[in-house]
């Protein structure tokens, strides 16, 4: 096995436990984001945005100087949004795919020289990519979903390589996005011409999904589990939300209803 490991989103808070618990296991790291700093030995930081091509290539370029091969990408590159999907702007909408969707297919295209039979690549998906989502998170859950198919279509074309994809379905992790997720909530709230929802019930909602979390740690060790396995699964979920789960048991038309009740004005 090769003792090397690419991570992109490596100075988030689920990136950075990674590359941490990864460096203390033996791993060389190679930690990609848009801002970094030093962690340590056995993290080399590269800067890399990896929605740019010529980013993306610079990154390899480092990494071919200093290793031949590589035993994983791992992928917590990402960004959430909280928006009405007729409202929003078109740069956000086109960004978000950009960078959770086209991110993960410009780093595995283009690094997948570096990988060999028996290595691996894991991708952070969503808890949401599999359920019916909440109203004015469906941007974001539309960049999941489509991130949860793209994984599975490249787990089908590599299988024939030797190489093994997995995906990370966590729900809701303690890496400061509660606060992220209620500022875009009240931004929403405030800028919306067309929604006179109850700010106050969805707000609930929102703290609700996300009080339940896991610290960061714990997906570090999931991914640690991962690349241990010979033989590992397609989808670990991790930290499942029981009311998420519970509504999308509903027919879609109690959904629906359901909704429509809580977010009444």
């Amino acid at each position: 096995m090769d003792c090397a490991v690419v991570i992109t989103g490596a100075f988030g808070g689920m990136g950075r436990a990674t590359a941490l618990a990864l460096s203390e296991m033996g791993f060389r790291v190679f930690a990609l984001d848009r801002v970094t700093e030093e962690l340590g030995e056995g993290i080399t930081p590269i800067e890399t945005d990896v929605t740019d091509e010529e980013s993306v290539r610079a990154a390899l370029d480092k990494i071919q100087a200093e290793c031949e091969k590589i035993f994983a990408i791992i992928h917590f590159a990402g960004v959430y949004m909280l928006d009405s999907l007729v409202e929003m702007d078109t740069a956000d909408a086109e960004r978000i795919f950009r960078v959770n969707l086209g991110g993960v297919f410009l780093v595995n295209k283009l690094l997948l020289p570096l990988l060999d039979r028996g290595s691996r690549i894991i991708i952070t998906t969503s808890e949401l990519a599999v359920l019916d989502p909440l109203p004015f998170t469906g941007i974001y859950a539309v960049t999941k979903a489509a991130l949860d198919k793209y994984a599975y279509s490249l787990r089908m074309e590599l299988q024939l390589l030797g190489i093994q994809v997995s995906v990370l379905r966590s729900g809701a992790v303690d890496t400061g996005m509660l606060g992220v997720s209620i500022r875009a909530l009240e931004s929403f709230v405030e800028k919306t011409e067309l929604y006179t929802c109850n700010a106050a019930r969805f707000k609930s909602i929102v703290e609700r999904v996300e009080a339940r979390s896991v610290p960061c740690e714990a997906i570090a060790k999931r991914v640690a589990r991962v690349l241990r396995k010979k033989k590992p699964r397609f989808a670990y979920s991790i930290n499942r939300n029981p009311l998420l789960l519970l509504l999308n048991a509903l027919p879609k038309r109690m959904q629906l209803w359901i909704i429509r009740q809580v977010l009444k004005g």
